[in-house]
């Protein structure tokens, strides 16, 4: 996909905590930065329509892919790209996309699969119908 394909940017810098002895932004950050994404996005549709996060569902990471394409270096500016792609019966799939600032630079992408649960029992329940509509109506197509 291009930068462009995302609906979502959220614009962030590389810090000093997050690079390794060679000033490159270690690898398990760029999970960290999904995770910066993945929360400024679902605000953004409105998921977290209460303070301290009450009422809004409860999704857990099942999976997560990170492809390394290019290296973030200490203080560059990045781009952190989230889109929804796919709702199934119980999970929902999300793809990611590190750019640096400078247009379409792909620095590393990947996805997520997060499952809808029952928090007393954490079993997977069905993804809510107006869950589904939130995404749908931010991404503007069909995710079913």
């Amino acid at each position: 996909m291009a930068r462009s394909d995302y609906r979502f940017v959220w614009n962030a810098r590389a810090r000093y905590a997050e690079v390794d002895a060679q000033a490159v932004v270690f690898n398990s950050r760029y999970l960290e930065y999904f995770d910066i994404g993945i929360t400024e996005y679902f605000r953004t549709v409105g998921l977290y329509p209460q303070p301290n996060l009450q009422g809004a569902p409860d999704l857990h990471v099942v999976k997560a892919e990170v492809v390394y394409h290019a290296p973030v270096l200490l203080d560059e500016e990045i781009a952190i790209c989230v889109r929804c792609e796919k709702v199934g019966r119980t999970s929902m799939t999300f793809a990611f996309e590190v750019h640096g600032n400078s247009g379409e630079d792909l620095r590393a992408s990947g996805s997520e699969v997060q499952v809808h649960v029952d928090e007393p029992r954490g079993r997977p329940t069905p993804v809510p119908d107006t869950l589904v509509a939130l995404f749908e109506a931010f991404e503007g197509r069909v995710l079913k």
